[in-house]
């Protein structure tokens, strides 16, 4: 074995008895590097990452392709999971080597001191459409090292300048926080608009759900009715489509068409934990109930599936088995017919309904086999079947047990079992937030179980975060995102249980990345001050898949800052939104988590302080105000008694009942409006 044997990252042990001689990233690598004085090839890649599988089995379990990267080259192999400092450094790298191309696998050749001086994505082992080998590339590499070393050295100097380069600060002022800023913002959103098959953009299609919670926000603000159209379309549209696991439940990570049907099938935690909690809140916006089901089923898929006996949640499976992709969620017209055949007694056309309802065909829509989708709305699928919607519903559930069952049987997918505190902090948010929404008290004790892991596993003494847990083991520094994230999950369970404990830690953690994350330019790098040192400090501005730990941080703090009328929070939080103002007016779609926190600011939190019991009729009766509908930017704290002015939570300071009864305070931008004691009024300071 390679030196990757004592890793706990899956995608990593799967390489650990490669003939390539690995390393993981760290001193040692780089170390070994400088005393032989050759290039590091550093490969980034995750474990349900599809191509990175075909550039493992075609060349790095190839012992002749092996042994030239061990002649040549010093090898590292990084989980980008779990080091996304590494990779965020390198892939810009890569991107400006590639004309703005990048992905994974990525393939990045460094100095011995780490500075990239060339990079690509995947090479075949074997030339093909137009591509050069990758033992033409280790070859060409090698040959400019030992012959052109001097290029090298001032290509890899300007490369890191680039890198280095300080943040662009813009300088906008506060006065550019304003509606028409979140207008032309929103209208460069819905410009992307595909009103046939929905979302943001063409294929390859990705659901990009900080844009379009971005939209949903727009929508509650000004009433604007195509925003919620693009909403609720896209999200019917993304349910309706092979992305979707119609029988498990949860979405893959994008769909390579722009009709949502032919998904790359690896399922991520990240992607989940964003798309329930949106579905959630869009339920809440609109009350159809086709998008509170969604949100269940994706929360039952998660914790059926994907939660760790410790209490979190693993990171993703893969799109393969059996080394072909799909192979696990695909059928032929046959293998449903079979599996549905015992129920023909109670009911006789079970195959007739799946094949109508989920669109299979004889050729299939897939390699010869069908992904799972539906076509048509339930009205006409039902119509066309001679059944009522309800009936149809009701024959559906007795199917996908069916369905599920026998799949079950399959060989299952790759399931990369380490836990990220960022995804986990997302999954954990969207959890409590529903379990107060729907008022499903299992979900609150799930979430209850993983917060308990997060804080009594993946925090250190000094409130210090941890990034990865796998096999029994919590190692490498939190990054930013980690804390952003961490910090909006405790301020939900904050919201749906009231324990103190919660947002107390909330707040010590901000403290944390405010002492150790801070920028003196504005905003936040991704690593701490005392984090391990790289050719550069990495700050990320936009977002992407996720939210940026800049954006997400930014919520939380002006979050924070309401709750406690401390400016040290909503100063750095305003910081970093100035310098992203410029993004925000002409690259809206790069910045959505931004732009949500810029709506706080522009339209200010509304900080809703109640004294009552919450096990009390009338308490439950206000509370049922703030839970029921979506007011994205409102905060809520709760005493059970009168308080003086402990500060714990300092929102509730100096609150007390009115008549003996539960009692409503309701402030935005440090002007605060008479209590009040019934839903009634309350839900009218809310919408006023």
């Amino acid at each position: 074995m390679n030196h990757l044997k004592n890793e706990t990252s899956p995608y990593l042990l799967q390489h650990a008895d490669n003939p390539v001689d690995w390393y993981p990233w760290g001193e040692e690598a780089l170390a070994v590097a400088q005393a032989q004085d050759k290039p590091i090839l550093l490969s980034v890649g995750y474990s349900a990452c599809h191509w990175c599988h075909v550039m493992a089995h075609e060349s790095f379990e190839h012992e002749p392709t092996a042994q030239m990267m061990n002649d040549l080259f010093i090898n590292i192999k990084v989980d980008r999971e779990e080091r996304p400092d590494v990779d965020a450094i390198y892939m810009q790298a890569v991107q400006r080597f590639n004309n703005g191309q990048g992905g994974w696998p990525m393939t990045v050749f460094l100095l011995p001191d780490g500075k990239p001086f060339f990079g690509g994505t995947y090479y075949p082992r074997e030339s093909r459409y137009g591509m050069p080998s990758f033992r033409q590339v280790l070859q060409a590499v090698n040959d400019a090292y030992v012959n052109k070393r001097d290029d090298l050295n001032a290509q890899a100097d300007e490369m890191t300048q680039y890198l280095d380069r300080t943040a662009l600060n813009i300088g906008a002022e506060d006065d550019a926080f304003t509606s028409d800023l979140l207008d032309t913002a929103a209208r460069g959103l819905m410009a992307q608009f595909d009103n046939i098959n929905g979302g943001l953009g063409g294929a390859p299609k990705f659901p990009t759900p900080v844009n379009l919670a971005y939209l949903l926000r727009h929508h509650v603000r000004t009433g604007d009715k195509q925003a919620l159209h693009i909403v609720t379309y896209t999200l019917k549209k993304m349910a309706r489509g092979g992305i979707y696991d119609q029988i498990g439940g949860g979405f893959a990570r994008y769909s390579v068409d722009a009709q949502w049907l032919v998904p790359h099938f690896e399922k991520m935690l990240y992607d989940n934990a964003q798309l329930s909690r949106l579905y959630l809140h869009t339920y809440q916006v609109t009350g159809d109930a086709f998008f509170r089901r969604i949100a269940e089923d994706i929360y039952d898929y998660i914790l059926r599936e994907m939660a760790a006996p410790e209490g979190g949640f693993y990171s993703a499976t893969d799109a393969d088995s059996e080394g072909e992709e799909g192979k696990f969620f695909v059928w032929t017209i046959d293998e449903v017919r079979e599996v549905l055949e015992p129920l023909a007694d109670d009911l006789p056309n079970a195959a007739d309904i799946a094949i109508r309802y989920y669109g299979l065909t004889p050729g299939g829509n897939f390699e010869g086999s069908n992904i799972l989708h539906v076509p048509d709305d339930m009205d006409i699928a039902a119509a066309d079947l001679g059944l009522s919607a309800e009936d149809l519903q009701s024959a559906l559930s007795q199917i996908n047990d069916r369905l599920y069952a026998a799949r079950a049987m399959r060989v299952h997918p790759g399931l990369d079992d380490k836990i990220l505190t960022a995804w986990n902090g997302m999954m954990l948010a969207s959890l409590a937030e529903a379990a107060r929404v729907l008022g499903r008290e299992d979900y609150l004790v799930a979430a209850e179980r993983a917060a308990d892991f997060l804080i009594g596993t993946m925090l250190t003494s000094g409130n210090r975060l941890l990034r990865t847990y796998n096999q029994g083991q919590a190692r490498l520094n939190g990054y930013l995102e980690d804390y952003a994230h961490v910090i909006d999950a405790l301020l939900e369970m904050y919201q749906s249980t009231y324990l103190e404990k919660w947002f107390i830690l909330a707040r010590d953690l901000a403290d944390v990345v405010l002492e150790h994350f801070t920028a003196e330019d504005g905003g936040f790098f991704d690593t701490s001050d005392d984090h391990d040192a790289l050719i550069v400090r990495p700050r990320t501005l936009q977002d992407g898949a996720t939210a940026s730990g800049n954006s997400a941080m930014a919520s939380q703090l002006l979050r924070l800052a309401a709750y406690t009328g401390d400016a040290r929070y909503e100063e750095p939080a305003r910081s970093f939104l100035r310098m992203v103002v410029p993004l925000m007016q002409q690259y809206p779609q790069a910045i959505g988590e931004g732009l949500n926190a810029a709506d706080m600011l522009v339209n200010g939190i509304a900080e809703v302080a109640i004294v009552g019991n919450p096990v009390q009729d009338a308490t439950k009766a206000l509370l049922k105000v703030v839970r029921d509908d979506y007011y994205p930017n409102v905060i809520t704290a709760l005493a059970r008694n009168p308080v003086d002015g402990d500060d714990t939570v300092p929102l509730l300071s100096y609150r007390t009942m009115r008549d003996s009864q539960p009692t409503v305070y309701v402030c935005r931008n440090f002007v605060c409006q008479m209590p009040v004691t019934s839903p009634e009024e309350m839900t009218q300071l809310l919408e006023s």
